[in-house]
């Protein structure tokens, strides 16, 4: 986060250019909506956007000097017209909501009411916008059917479609898209990724160069490869429903887990002539994701993956084939 421009990927550098233009020309609205696929770096922009907006010394070609009042106390977190909006604990502070709520969005509306303290902008950011809740959202669209001068208030959201239909038509729309391929993988060998591991993670990450290079980083393209293993041994009676569902359910990747077998699922249907087995896989790639909306919920997980594990194995549907981990 706040990292210089110079430091974006391509596609963030493209918008972040854009989107400064039409800034410094006047022809950028109050409301600004970031949308696009998670891990794209859309809060990244939007923060670097603010922070450009409130220096009080910005260089010849616009971006922030780094050494103002206004950019120490950005850095800090203590910009007086700044203010970032996501997630708050809950009332007895044990946990941190899940919904951003109508206290937060009197507060902003409250905030961008009075005169910027340090007489230039204001800018608030709400991220993920999609959290916002239905009475905060009521609350929130008199703020944006209220524009002011010098105030900002930018949305960032992963999931548009999940905001109201008036909030969408009240923002001007700034939207990442997946890059083309030699471009994600380009970035990706510059993070230090080996240029055959990065094709593979972004194969599997379905041209999504942000999750290929957590997976790269962690331990998810292993992962991946473990579930495509298992779900073959399933199909072919070599291990047992039980035994894997516990095995998926004992630590913290089983959501992640579900997300890979779900998708490998669907990628071995695309590639099917047989309808029926194809019909059949994507009726399981529903299960799968019904089970992943279900770790949500109180349902002991263990006993919703065994019934989708059997599932599996009794569809056959696998034979063997998703040894891979293309998709």
């Amino acid at each position: 986060m706040n990292a210089p421009a110079g430091t974006f990927a391509p596609w963030q550098q493209r918008i972040y250019a854009q989107a400064c233009a039409a800034l410094d020309a006047g022809r950028l609205g109050h409301a600004l909506l970031f949308a696009g696929p998670a891990q794209l770096g859309k809060r990244d922009v939007a923060v670097r956007m603010a922070q450009r907006l409130l220096c009080e010394q910005r260089h010849e070609d616009g971006e922030p000097c780094g050494q103002c009042r206004g950019c120490h106390l950005f850095a800090a977190g203590t910009h007086p017209d700044y203010q970032f909006i996501s997630f708050i604990p809950n009332k007895e502070g044990t946990r941190l909501r899940t919904e951003i709520i109508i206290e937060q969005v009197r507060e902003l509306s409250q905030r961008l009411s009075l005169t910027p303290q340090y007489g230039g902008a204001q800018v608030v950011i709400i991220d993920p916008a999609e959290a916002i809740n239905h009475a905060a959202s009521n609350a929130l669209l008199k703020t944006l059917e209220e524009p002011v001068s010098g105030r900002y208030l930018w949305l960032v959201t992963a999931h548009p479609a999940r905001l109201s239909a008036t909030i969408r038509s009240r923002c001007q729309k700034l939207e990442f898209r997946l890059p083309p391929q030699d471009e994600s993988l380009s970035w990706l060998r510059s993070r230090g990724h080996a240029d055959a591991a990065a094709r593979e993670a972004l194969d599997a990450a379905r041209g999504h160069p942000g999750l290929a290079h957590e997976w790269l980083q962690g331990t998810g393209l292993a992962v991946r490869r473990e579930v495509a293993g298992d779900l073959a041994k399933l199909a072919r009676g070599e291990i047992a429903v039980a035994e894997t569902a516990q095995r998926w359910s004992a630590d913290e990747d089983l959501e992640l887990r579900l997300r890979h077998a779900a998708d490998l699922a669907l990628a071995e249907a695309g590639r099917l002539t047989d309808p029926v087995r194809a019909s059949s896989l994507a009726a399981w790639f529903d299960q799968a994701n019904r089970v992943r909306d279900l770790l949500r919920t109180t349902v002991r997980a263990d006993l919703a993956v065994v019934e989708l594990l059997l599932a599996w194995r009794g569809a056959g549907a696998a034979g063997g084939s998703t040894g891979g981990t293309r998709g």
